[in-house]
């Protein structure tokens, strides 16, 4: 019987599957090389791979762990939630910010799969608890994507002026990536306050009512609010390094921690990608980096889920109740 589903159709199946496929496909490639590099390391000390990975985990003072990233996770949600509430403020509704916490905490738990999955929740719970029409909220989820990239570029930035000659050589790349960045920036702003192409009507569109709406201080804002939660991963990387035997300055993660939460941001199950940097940057602790990196960003985005899981209840009946 001949098939008669329409080529559009086929098509847009097609392209979802390598949507779904590609980020696993990330992911076995990391692991596979983690396999490889820590096997040579288990191999160098003579020692089986079981042996070894749990001679790591056995020397870890979990307790002491335990205590820093659970208060540093509490941390983080308050000021990733304050950030959320500023931009929907701005450019949105008037939302309290106690409002904003139930579905920023419910939002993690999507979060697990995507980061971006997890904003198009908090669009959709917007929507429908303030009649904010679905694309304008979608450009206030664009317009923090957007700011999270140039506040990790403009961290890098800084990392790699401290550490230039302590660092990779690919890390030096980060300036002229940061100057490029920065051109686009300003064509950017010259494009959305109309000075340039004044007759294009794509600014016009919803999706954009954000970046229309924003002034260029409005984007240094946002970094600057985010900043603490940078601050504070720096020191607490930097602790739970040592907590692994792993000897590191905290002028070192302000260099190293801005490119890894890059990584992490690639899609893929289980952070892979930043594991992968973990690994790269600290050759010599192959196995200690593969530990604390699988560790580290996984408990992060299982334990928000964890605190998302306590506002749950609320935000359901917020979303679902007429």
């Amino acid at each position: 019987m001949p098939d008669s589903t329409p080529p559009e159709a086929r098509r847009s199946d097609k392209r979802l599957g390598w949507r779904v496929l590609i980020p696993w496909l990330i992911t076995i490639v990391c692991f596979s090389y983690l396999y490889t590099r820590i096997e040579g390391a288990a191999a160098r000390e003579g020692l089986d791979l079981t042996s070894y990975v749990l001679g790591i985990f056995t020397r870890v003072p979990w307790h002491q762990w335990l205590a820093l990233m659970i208060g540093y996770s509490c941390f983080f949600f308050l000021v990733d939630s304050l950030v959320v509430w500023r931009i929907i403020n701005w450019f949105n509704t008037r939302v309290a910010y106690t409002d904003i916490l139930p579905i920023r905490g419910s939002a993690y738990i999507l979060s697990i799969i995507n980061e971006q999955v997890g904003k198009g929740a908090m669009g959709l719970y917007l929507h429908r608890r303030y009649g904010v029409p679905g694309w304008e909220v979608g450009s206030s989820m664009l317009f923090i994507m957007f700011c999270e990239f140039y506040y990790l570029l403009a961290w890098a930035c800084l990392g790699v002026s401290l550490r230039w000659s302590e660092l990779p050589p690919v890390f030096h790349w980060v300036p002229w990536i940061a100057v490029v960045a920065a051109a686009f920036f300003v064509l950017w702003i010259l494009y959305f306050r109309g000075r340039i192409a004044p007759s294009s009507t794509a600014r016009d569109r919803p999706i954009f009512l954000a970046f229309r709406k924003a002034a260029p201080w409005q984007y240094g804002a946002i970094m600057l609010l985010r900043s603490p939660a940078m601050l504070g991963a720096i020191v607490v990387y930097t602790i739970a390094l040592r907590l692994f035997g792993v000897p590191v300055e905290f002028g070192s993660m302000v260099s190293y921690l801005p490119v890894i939460f890059f990584g992490a941001a690639t899609p893929g199950p289980m952070r892979s990608v930043a594991i992968i940097l973990w690994v790269t940057l600290f050759p010599a602790y192959e196995g200690e980096m593969a530990a604390f990196g699988f560790v580290q960003h996984n408990f992060f985005i299982f334990f928000n889920a964890a605190i998302g899981l306590l506002f749950l209840r609320r935000a359901n009946r917020e979303l679902f109740s007429p």
